[in-house]
């Protein structure tokens, strides 16, 4: 891939899903995905990302997920995975699983979207609005999970016309082998870049 610049005005980084139910010691998913947070190091490297992209005035978006027990009622065919949230009350709107972790929570001045209920952030959210509304060209994804949530609004923001990067060593996932399907398959097809943090970052023209 050709490496590119990223004019602040026209770029927005969209973390997606830093809640609770993943990241806190305590949250329902913590115990499956914490052992990849704790080998990415991923707190610190999405730490590093969002201070970054806010020292160089580029917009961060935040993209929850959060279900409530009517969140699938319009859907016949529920994804199984999608099933054990509701059953579990993962995500659960107004629970502690879906706040912000609190070491990442959003500032002042970032953009908090509707939330999700699937696995693309733009479905029945105000992503798109909020998009136009501040004049964004260049979409970059990291957050959770590497190959669900973060893969899936990256191919929606591709087939919407948007320049999508990937941040890859800011994304988590369950298994390394979904994680690695992601980086090395995934990214490569739908994302224009697949960059690091590091990387990124350098590449912003503030």
């Amino acid at each position: 891939m050709t490496k590119c610049s990223y004019a602040s005005e026209a770029t927005a980084l969209l973390v997606i899903d830093l809640l609770n139910d993943f990241m806190a010691d305590d949250g329902k998913l913590r115990s499956q995905i914490g052992p990849m947070i704790k080998e990415l190091d991923l707190v610190n490297q999405l730490q590093r990302l969002t201070d970054g992209v806010r020292e160089r005035n580029v917009k961060v978006f935040y993209a929850p997920h959060g279900v409530d027990e009517h969140s699938f009622d319009d859907v016949k065919y529920v994804l199984p995975r999608f099933q054990f949230g509701i059953d579990n009350q993962v995500f659960w709107k107004g629970a502690y699983g879906a706040d912000f972790f609190p070491p990442l929570q959003p500032k002042e001045d970032d953009v908090v979207l509707a939330y999700h209920r699937g696995f693309d952030s733009f479905f029945g959210t105000d992503l798109g609005d909020q998009l136009t509304r501040h004049g964004i060209e260049k979409l970059v994804l990291a957050g959770f999970t590497s190959e669900t949530c973060v893969e899936g609004t990256g191919r929606h923001a591709l087939e919407a016309g948007y320049h999508v990067t990937f941040i890859n060593d800011a994304v988590g996932d369950f298994t390394e082998q979904a994680h690695r399907t992601a980086l090395d398959v995934a990214y490569p097809t739908f994302g224009h870049e697949s960059l690091t943090v590091a990387e990124f970052l350098s590449s912003i023209d503030a």
